[in-house]
């Protein structure tokens, strides 16, 4: 597979810096020192830099040497996630409960191999936008950027994002023009009800009886209020009462997420758990309040950009590595508040370790370090051509 062979000779210096940074993982918004060696990196090869961005962003801004009015913006994420990792490799997280289990340890080193190519070569015709993100796992990092005046500060025509699949084979990209990641919504529901003895349970309103029905009750919204023919998901992901084995508790509470590809699918599914949850407050005579959270919009490419990258990945990792595709994804990403913006695509890359992203055991294949560094290079030099 031929990676730009300037990013090929430096690609052990990528797996140094990722691997660096996945020993000493940062949540969101506290990417602290990740963020102070890109920006230092940035800053030793020429590039403009700016820090503090979102918080904890940092975007390097760098002119081509023709000239040109155009800008094309690249992005990579930083955090980690709230995780212990489980595999026992010599560089693992030394953060009790961080973990780099998605990867981006692995876009931050490809980005900045990107970087360093394009102020090494400048072969470009406008300005290369250089966007390293905090907190991208559900914690708004991309909202706080482009509150932050991200594109007033940092004009982009185009922008371009890559994210590794363990699943697909080491060098296999996948291209979705247009419509390709859900929304999603993240909910919390406290129920008041009343503790007893657990002896005397006739004393309660019992809120870990109404959490059970109304766990079972909300996967009824996708069964009977979707419409079969359009993608939804509802996920309980969390129940917590009690704290002894003779107390009914006072209180409980559910928490989870939305996944939907619509406004409509949104407002329905947002409606029926808020109708649901009334009706089973006044079945068990308790009360229960429902917190409902926009977390991710919907992740839409634009077309014919993402049909281009599709045919300047093939450049890199040869025809019979890319595959176009409509199929579509459950899982969200907040470079959909960036797409809203600005258009552009967000694209997955293969390594081929298998094991699955937010997976304590999940492992990153560093061999892929340059190709996605090239991919990002040859779009941002073919998009600004003379």
């Amino acid at each position: 597979m031929p990676a730009i062979a300037r990013i090929q000779d430096y690609a052990d210096e990528l797996t140094t810096v990722r691997r660096d940074l996945h020993t000493h993982p940062e949540l969101g918004f506290e990417e602290v020192r990740t963020s102070g060696i890109v920006a230092d990196k940035l800053e030793s090869w020429g590039i403009e830099v700016h820090r503090g961005i979102g918080k904890t962003g940092v975007v390097g801004v760098l002119k081509g040497r023709r000239g040109g009015p155009r800008s094309i913006a690249l992005r990579a994420d930083m955090d980690a996630l709230p995780m212990e990792e489980a595999t026992n490799l010599p560089y693992r997280s030394t953060n009790p409960g961080r973990m780099h289990a998605c990867g981006h340890d692995g876009h931050t080193a490809m980005l900045l191999g990107a970087a360093r190519y394009l102020a090494e070569t400048r072969n470009f015709a406008g300005t290369a936008v250089f966007i390293f993100q905090p907190a991208e796992e559900g914690l708004g990092g991309a909202r706080a950027m482009i509150a932050d005046r991200l594109f007033e500060r940092f004009p982009c025509d185009e922008i371009y994002c890559v994210h590794n699949k363990p699943e697909l084979p080491l060098g296999k990209i996948v291209v979705n023009p247009g419509l390709m990641m859900a929304g999603a919504d993240f909910f919390d529901i406290r129920i008041a009800g009343c503790g007893s003895h657990g002896a005397a349970p006739h004393m309660a309103r019992d809120p870990i009886v109404v959490a059970t029905a109304l766990v079972q009750s909300l996967q009824t919204i996708v069964s009977r209020n979707v419409r079969p023919t359009e993608a939804a998901v509802v996920s309980v992901t969390q129940i917590h009462a009690g704290s002894a084995y003779n107390v009914v508790p006072a209180e409980a509470t559910i928490a989870g997420t939305f996944r939907m590809f619509t406004q409509a699918g949104r407002d329905l599914i947002r409606r029926r758990t808020k109708e649901i949850a009334a009706g089973l407050a006044a079945t068990y005579g308790v009360q229960i309040d429902v917190d409902i959270r926009q977390i991710f919009d919907v992740v839409e490419n634009n077309e014919k950009l993402s049909l281009d990258l599709a045919e300047t990945a093939r450049e890199v990792v040869g025809e019979d590595k890319v595959t176009v595709t409509h199929d579509l994804q459950m899982e969200s990403e907040d470079f959909a508040d960036m797409l809203r913006i600005v258009p552009g695509c967000y694209f997955n890359l293969g390594h081929g370790t298998g094991v699955s992203l937010h997976n304590p055991a999940y492992t990153f294949d560093d061999a892929v370090l340059p190709l996605g560094a090239s991919i990002l290079a040859r779009v941002t030099e073919k998009r600004l051509e003379d």
